[in-house]
């Protein structure tokens, strides 16, 4: 459109010389369109042929465009990384260590995570400063105060180093919203419910290195449940003791704790020694029992048997053994005593004369603690039978 120039009314533009600067004001303005022109034709003489002429260079120019774009696909992954593949936004394939290619923005992407970056982070205390150079400790009670099994307040601090598992990182980056929360919230909850099962004592001394290796096992299993793509190196307990609020009752407790193991170690002790002496007496009785039962049934079966042969013999000779047993009883019941003989075939006055045998063995006088030496002995001091 050229540009004009009125005579008559005054425009804004009378005054001053045109847009184009030079020459009067009743010139015309250079055409835009020639100006146009002259630029095409002084390209056409740079580029013989002209750069639109035949479409040939729009060809190349869009094959060098879709060349670059192509070549934005390639990738690499260095080691200990690896890399998470999104095709429009979802996750398809994850790839290792190497040079890789993907199909070039916005059809897919790539997220390269660190797999070999061990990460750290404590639970119950804030570090106050840059990693490199703390300049304080702050305890968080709400992370460390626990309550053990048997009903006792404790301290702990402890610190847990994770890092991404190795085939895991999708899980990591898309599973879990925030890793470094989500590890905290499953450590402190862990690490609540192995103490809730543990008493005080073991927590203090012994138990802590098994504390430890429970709450990474069951970090790791919680996690893996969540599908968290986090694997749990290691749970170290920084500080485990008791609230200073509570030291003094804890003491107490302490003490009246050694007061009864010492009670309960003096009871068991005087338990060893009076059961196995009950028992060495219960044992030596009960062995008495047995060998006078051994002995009263083989003394029974002993006058069993004895009876059963003279029966026999009886049996065969009823007279002779009826006799010969009267003799021997009356042999038992006359042994040792006074014996009158009276002969009552005598023609004369019924007195015999014997001598006495018994009066003619040497006396032995019994102990005065004898029953015996207390009876009276039969008088018969003539020697004569009446």
């Amino acid at each position: 459109m050229p540009w004009s120039n009125q005579s008559g009314g005054g425009g804004p533009w009378r005054p001053n010389p045109g847009p184009w600067g030079g020459g009067p004001s009743n010139q015309r303005p250079p055409d835009l369109d020639e100006i146009l022109r002259r630029s095409q034709d002084r390209l056409k003489k740079v580029m013989p042929g002209g750069f639109f002429g035949g479409g040939r260079g729009i060809i190349l120019g869009v094959i060098a465009l879709l060349v670059f774009w192509s070549a934005s696909g390639i990738f690499q992954v260095n080691q200990g990384e690896q890399g998470v593949v999104l095709r429009f936004g979802k996750h398809v394939r994850s790839v290792g260590e190497g040079l890789h290619y993907h199909l070039p923005y916005p059809v897919e992407s790539v997220i390269i995570a660190n797999v070999l970056q061990n990460r750290r982070l404590e639970v119950g205390i804030r570090r106050e400063g840059q990693a490199e150079r703390n300049i304080g400790v702050r305890e968080v009670p709400q992370e460390s105060l626990m309550l053990t099994g048997d009903e006792n307040i404790v301290d702990v601090n402890f610190a847990v180093q994770w890092k991404i598992k190795l085939g895991g990182a999708a899980d990591f980056l898309f599973n879990i919203q925030n890793p470094e929360a989500t590890v905290r919230a499953v450590a402190e909850s862990v690490m609540r419910e192995v103490i809730g099962r543990s008493d005080l004592n073991s927590a203090l001394t012994e138990g802590r290195q098994n504390i430890g290796r429970s709450v990474q096992e069951l970090m790791q299993k919680t996690l893996d449940e969540y599908l968290s793509g986090v694997e749990i190196i290691q749970v170290q307990l920084l500080k485990v003791e008791t609230p200073d609020q509570v030291i003094d009752s804890f003491r107490d407790i302490q003490a009246a704790r050694a007061d009864q193991e010492r009670v309960q170690n003096e009871a068991q002790s005087y338990a060893n020694r009076v059961v196995p002496e009950a028992r060495g007496a219960a044992a030596q009785v009960q062995q008495t029992a047995e060998g006078y039962r051994e002995r009263v049934v083989n003394e029974a079966r002993g006058a069993a048997d004895r009876f059963n042969s003279i029966f026999t013999e009886y049996k065969k000779a009823p007279e002779v053994t009826r006799e010969r047993m009267f003799l021997e009883t009356m042999e038992r019941v006359f042994q040792g005593t006074g014996k009158i003989i009276l002969d009552s075939s005598a023609t004369s006055s019924g007195v015999v004369p014997f001598l006495p045998l018994n009066d003619l063995q040497p006396r032995t006088i019994p102990p005065a603690s004898s029953p015996s030496s207390q009876q009276p002995r039969p008088a018969n001091p003539t020697g004569v039978a009446r």
